[in-house]
Order: structure tokens, then C-alpha cells, then sequence
């Protein structure tokens, strides 16, 4: 299904995607060296009652995931890089960490992600890693407009990626998004440009480039939801939901 908001829709959309990027900002100044894990989901299952709002995740219960997610937000440490369930885990010094969350406010969705480094001895290589995939989210973002089709802004994020010397892997990626989390049309983060469903105002997307620092490979935990990199090796993503105006493309989940 590929949903076209009206403007009331996208209104409320805003409003959404402010309450993402305000709860994805808070938890990441909560994150330092010692935090849990299972904190973080419980604050943020806090925030999002707060607001009114209802969790995408925690009833969640895709066909790639091993019964309902069961929790608020995805904490990603290190090599977890998608899906990954909050774990009875205190953070160290150096730990990579993705959190990736969304909600419905008032009927609409918005799905935003960030990575991070806590601590005091941040890894170069970890830092570069994260830096790439906000440059590439950028290009994406850069090439949405209307008239633009899907293959135009995979192509974009997939040429930041690559030229960094990063694998891709396809099989996740971006996605439409509106009335729930999940829609056509697929985003992957590689691409073949003047490709694929053309944009138009009033579609909102969630893009959301990933990588892995040596393999495009993923595994799953035995958790049955936590993809982590086949080798093991550092990951990252960064996400953020938009919608095509006439203009271009407004991002929804800046953080304000």
C-alpha cells in the first residue's frame, strides 16, 4: 500500500515526527557509560505514554521477526545494527549504540534512527562509519522531490555509501510510511537511478541507510529479532522519517 497524506494528515505527521526525534535526543543524553539497556526502553515506553502516543514496536509481529518485538525502542550495540530487542546490557566506554524508534500520534507514524558513540574514547573508525550514513541519508534527502523516482534517491544514498568503502546489503532498507510503520514503497539503499515509483507531494518515506564496516552478511540472534553483522564487526544507521512537498522534501524527525 503507498499512502498520499492530505494536508491535515501531514500536519499531524509533523507533529509525530517532532515527538521521534524529541524522544530519540533525550534517551541519547540518558545513554553514557553504565546505562542498561532495559532503562532506555523504559523510558522511553514513559515518553511515549506522556505524549499520548502509541509504540509501533512493542505489538509488532512482522513475518522477519520471532513473534511480537515486546519492547519500546531498538538499542543496537556495536555489531547489532537492525531490529535489535533492548537487553539487560550496561553500556561501556567506546560502545557503539543505534536507537531506532517509532510511534503513531493521532493516526500518524513516524520511524527515525540515530547512531552514537558513548564515552570518552570514541573509536575514529566508528565515528567515520556513523558520519557516512548521515551523508548519505542527506544525498537521499537531497534527490527527494517531486517528479523524482524511488531509484533516484537509492541511487544517491547507495553512491555515498559505496565510495566510502562500505558493502551494501538490500535486503533492508527505507520504506513508505503514514498510517502504520511499514509501506510501499521499498527504499533499498542502493539503486538505479530514474527507477521506480515517482514521488509525489504527500508521500512521506523513512529513509534509512545502514552499514556494516566488512560485510554486507547479516545473522539473527537467538532472541529472533536483533540482525547483527555476519563477521561481527562495527555497524551503524541513521534514519529519518520525510514527506515530499512541492518544494522537495521536509524532514519530519529533526530533532527541535
Amino acid at each position: 500500500m503507498i499512502e498520499i497524506l492530505n494536508p491535515a494528515e501531514v500536519a499531524r505527521a509533523r507533529d509525530t515526527g517532532a515527538l521521534v526525534g524529541r524522544i530519540l535526543q533525550e534517551m541519547k543524553s540518558r545513554a553514557t557509560v553504565g546505562t542498561n539497556l532495559l532503562d532506555i526502553d523504559r523510558w522511553t515506553q514513559q515518553m511515549i505514554a506522556d505524549a499520548g502516543a502509541q509504540s509501533c514496536y512493542v505489538d509488532y509481529a512482522p513475518s522477519f521477526g520471532n513473534g511480537p518485538f515486546g519492547h519500546y525502542i531498538c538499542t543496537g550495540v556495536n555489531d547489532a545494527v537492525l531490529h535489535a530487542r533492548p537487553r539487560d546490557y550496561a553500556l561501556a566506554d567506546g560502545d557503539k549504540v543505534t536507537l531506532d524508534l517509532a510511534v503513531t500520534l493521532r493516526g500518524v507514524a513516524a520511524d527515525a534512527a540515530i547512531s552514537f558513540v558513548v564515552g570518552d574514547t570514541p573509536p575514529p573508525e566508528t565515528l567515520a562509519m556513523i558520519e557516512t550514513t548521515r551523508r548519505a541519508l542527506a544525498a537521499g534527502i537531497a534527490a527527494a522531490r517531486p517528479g523524482a523516482r524511488i531509484g533516484d534517491l537509492s541511487h544517491a544514498i547507495g553512491t555515498v555509501l559505496s565510495k566510502a568503502g562500505y558493502p551494501i546489503n538490500t535486503d533492508f532498507g527505507g520504506h513508505g510510511i503514514g498510517s502504520t510503520m511499514h509501506q510501499d514503497p521499498h527504499v533499498p539503499n542502493m539503486g538505479r537511478a530514474k527507477r521506480g515509483y515517482k514521488l509525489r507531494p504527500g508521500l512521506m518515506l523513512a529513509l534509512e541507510p545502514w552499514v556494516m564496516a566488512d560485510t554486507d552478511e547479516l545473522v539473527v540472534d537467538d532472541d529472533g529479532w536483533t540482525l547483527r553483522s555476519a563477521t561481527g564487526c562495527m555497524t551503524a544507521h541513521t534514519e529519518h522519517t520525510i514527506v515530499i512537498t512541492d518544494d522537495g522534501a521536509d524532514i519530519l524527525t529533526r530533532a527541535r
